[in-house]
């Protein structure tokens, strides 16, 4: 099993976190070369400020509904990136295969060694 890790900011509106959650798995699915078929879950994690919409929502507008998904609050750390929707795609990907873990707009702070 590899675990695929990403993030990526959002505003606080419907259409905004579903935009953005789309645009980050995407990029995931494309940077991996996943199938559908490969992802096993997905765990979703917003910090406190995006309560508009589940992220998983649009996972499932992207027409993926038997994936199964959670949506979890992120833990609040003082002086931690605000508006951000963090991402743990499970996947059955084999052992060596390299996976390319994604860090879009202000989240590319999380993770400078990776962008």
């Amino acid at each position: 099993m590899k675990v695929i890790r990403g993030a990526i900011t959002s505003q606080n509106t419907k259409e905004d976190i579903l935009k953005d959650t789309t645009i980050l798995i995407e990029e995931i699915i494309k940077a991996n070369e996943l199938e559908e078929k490969n992802i096993i879950s997905i765990f979703f994690s917003a910090t406190k400020d995006l309560d508009a919409v589940y992220p998983a929502e649009a996972v499932r507008n992207m027409g993926m509904t038997s994936i199964p998904m959670m949506c979890l609050q992120e833990m609040e750390v003082k002086g931690s990136l605000s508006h951000c929707i963090r991402v743990a795609v499970f996947t059955n990907l084999s052992d060596d295969k390299e996976v390319k873990h994604i860090y879009l707009k202000e989240a590319k702070k999380l993770r400078p060694d990776l962008v």
